[in-house]
């Protein structure tokens, strides 16, 4: 092998290193921001075990409103741990659903890997009552995945009732301490702090009308001795 062969799988071999470093930080940070975005959400989602930073930044992030499940068999459909069901004549078989969110299904599916790798986890007992049930390996892990469906179900729903008390206990400005109520009745062009109300050309005022002068109807020509005045809006009055 040549010298120059030898050096350029050297460079090569160090430019793969220095990528691998590169991406482990860039990992890092992004698992720091996660967990940093997670906590200030205030979600008890990292409650449940096998469910860390990363799991309950994609659940929330699926998951959206979770007001528009309305009930735990939506949103089991939704990320695909509702069994299907599959029946020929007396046989009832309920295989794997592939509708729904993937990626939410397969924030649910590390979960409850995460339990079952772990002996000392309920999830684990769990699968192992399934299992001496007559389950096999793959029924009672997705008996146990629907199982940490409810489970985040009944955290995400906690979740948006004790936020909900917060912002009613916050007051009618939506913020401690506002006791103030804007309507358009009681809201006055003069206490505008900020400036028109609606975009576009401030109004423009009118002169008030003199007491020699008479308002004479707007778009009619008035004439005086045969000649159009200039502004048909004020006629002078005779003497």
């Amino acid at each position: 092998m040549s010298g120059a062969v030898a050096q350029a799988r050297q460079d090569l071999a160090a430019d793969f290193l220095d990528d691998l470093r590169r991406i482990d930080t860039q990992m890092r940070e992004t698992r720091k921001r996660l967990t940093a975005a997670v906590r200030a959400s205030g979600t008890t989602l990292t409650e449940i075990f096998g469910v860390g930073p990363v799991i309950a930044a994609v659940v929330i992030g699926e998951t959206g409103d979770s007001a528009r499940f309305t009930g735990r068999d939506r949103f089991a459909a939704y990320n695909g741990t509702a069994p299907a069901g599959v029946s020929s004549g007396h046989r009832k078989v309920h295989r794997l659903s592939r509708r729904g969110s993937r990626r939410l299904n397969h924030a649910v599916h590390m979960a409850a890997v995460t339990q079952v790798s772990q002996r000392h986890s309920d999830g684990r007992a769990y699968y192992d009552k399934k299992v001496a049930e007559g389950k096999t390996a793959k029924e009672a892990l997705r008996v146990l995945k629907r199982q940490v469906s409810d489970e985040i179900f009944k955290h995400l729903k906690a979740d948006a009732a004790r936020a909900a008390r917060a912002v009613t206990a916050s007051g009618p400005g939506g913020q401690p301490g506002n006791d103030s109520v804007a309507s358009a009745a009681g809201f006055h062009p003069e206490r505008r702090l900020f400036g028109q109300a609606t975009p576009g050309p401030a109004p423009t005022l009118r002169p008030p009308l003199r007491e020699d002068h008479a308002r004479a109807p707007a778009g009619r020509a008035a004439r005086r001795g045969g000649q159009a005045l200039a502004c048909p809006l004020f006629l002078p009055q005779g003497p």
